[in-house]
């Protein structure tokens, strides 16, 4: 990332010098139709990094939980998002905060794609994802059961 003091959009939630990215560098089946952008990224100086994350129609993030918190605000669309046992219906300008060692996920409906900033801190864990005993507990909650995909 450049050290730039302007980056112009160039098409909508693109931007210049920023590349899409997989959204997983190891790439995986446990999520689908979700790329990212790291839109900042000062390598320490700001202690965090601003990151674009877009989810298409029907998609999902990864169901996971780590030892640091997100920030997350929705700039485009509309979805869902489980955050713990809770299930929230999202829209644009909605703000979201994920604690640490929450599970979450992020769901976009069918309709148009979900696009959202992501805080995070600079220094952070890997994520993990669920045990066979972490998905019974999760899907012992119903609505929770019925949301989630692995």
């Amino acid at each position: 990332m450049s050290q730039k003091t302007h980056i112009p959009q160039t098409a909508p939630f693109r931007w210049e010098d920023v590349p899409v990215l997989a959204y997983k560098e190891d790439g995986g089946t446990h999520f689908k139709g979700i790329t990212r952008q790291v839109l900042f990224d000062e390598g320490g100086k700001l202690g965090a990094q601003l990151r674009y994350f877009e989810i298409a129609p029907g998609g999902h993030s990864t169901l996971e939980r780590h030892d640091h918190a997100h920030c997350v605000m929705v700039v485009r669309g509309a979805g869902r998002a489980l955050v713990g046992k809770d299930i929230h219906e999202l829209g644009t300008n909605d703000l979201v905060r994920v604690p640490p060692r929450t599970w979450h996920q992020f769901r976009a409906t069918d309709v148009g794609p979900l696009g959202f900033l992501c805080l995070v801190s600079q220094e952070r864990d890997k994520p993990q994802r669920p045990t066979e005993a972490d998905l019974a507990a999760l899907r012992d909650e119903q609505a929770v059961g019925s949301f989630i995909r692995t």
